[in-house]
């Protein structure tokens, strides 16, 4: 079978590192890193008060009867959760435990709390690029694109003083989104790909650009779609269970855990409880480290060349 390969969006990898996985070296000689991403969309998702024709249906409660011209309070308020008493949560969360984390915040959620991009900023933690708006990228024309993500940058520079330097879209990029934010040339990585369990870089237009893949299975989104996490014990199970067989891997070849957060949901003091327990037990285990998504990155880009390749049977 032979794949298209002139297609917008880029050539489909199906091989990566195949066989032959990089043997990383994490800084001290870590055997995985796992970095927690704290989505930040709360008030920038689709609703009648932002001007938008339709309302945000991803919420703890599917009413799929609402009519898109009526403004739904329930929805809203489940948004509002997440910047009201979530965020605040899981921030003391981080700070109790001495947990650097990356924050994926879409600008104008900011714009509307400068108080959390005050608190990112106090805490040492990282600002990832997630929109202007939390927009569907793929509905965005080329130019409009262009224009979300350099609005994306400028937002989260102003807010929190720092220019973002790792993008991240929602659900998925577009066929543009690549080559814009190596056309926009700050940024040092992508992490709009579900593809592998470590970075890699992959080239657009001819410019080397590093990916670091996300997840949707360590992710709290499992807990309000059909066939996920039923109890907070089965994330930190999930959790527990996938960083054990990272741990085993690690003779061979250390990887990177990536861990999905959302405020309005993981914020849910049940679900705090959970992240709590799994970061307990992560710290408890030798050789097991946080880090920032930016810093996870720069390290990739510095010593990669460095990381010999051997057999994965």
């Amino acid at each position: 079978m032979e794949l298209k390969a002139d297609l917008p969006g880029g050539r489909r990898d199906l091989i990566g590192y195949g066989r032959f996985a990089p043997k990383v070296r994490w800084p001290n000689e870590a055997k995985v890193i796992i970095n927690l991403v704290l989505n930040y969309e709360e008030g920038a998702e689709f609703s009648l008060p932002a001007g938008d024709d339709r309302q945000e249906g991803f919420t703890e409660y599917d009413y799929p009867a609402m009519n898109p011209r009526y403004r739904d309070l329930a929805a809203e308020s489940v948004y509002e959760y997440g910047s009201r008493a979530g965020v605040w949560r899981l921030a003391r969360l981080f700070k109790q435990q001495r947990i650097p984390v990356t924050v994926s915040a879409c600008a104008a959620a900011l714009e509307l709390h400068p108080e959390i991009a005050e608190w990112i900023k106090q805490s040492g933690h990282e600002t990832m690029a997630h929109g202007w708006r939390w927009s569907e990228l793929w509905l965005l024309s080329r130019d409009e694109e262009r224009e979300e993500i350099r609005k994306a940058v400028e937002g989260i520079k102003r807010l929190t003083g720092t220019r973002p330097v790792g993008w991240n879209s929602r659900y998925g990029p577009s066929i543009n989104t690549r080559e814009l934010l190596v056309e926009e040339g700050g940024f040092l990585y992508d992490s709009d790909a579900y593809n592998d369990d470590i970075p890699y870089f992959t080239s657009v237009k001819g410019k080397s650009h590093l990916v670091l893949p996300y997840t949707k299975t360590y992710n709290d989104t499992r807990f309000i779609i059909a066939q996920g996490f039923g109890s907070p014990d089965d994330f930190v199970l999930t959790c527990k269970k996938a960083l054990d067989y990272y741990v085993e891997e690690s003779e061979y070849a250390p990887k990177m855990m990536s861990i999905g957060l959302h405020a309005r949901t993981m914020g849910q003091a049940a679900r705090t409880s959970a992240l709590k327990d799994f970061i307990t037990y992560a710290k408890s285990i030798p050789g097991v480290a946080f880090m920032r998504r930016n810093d996870i990155a720069s390290w990739w880009i510095e010593h990669h060349k460095e990381f010999a390749h051997v057999q994965r049977n």
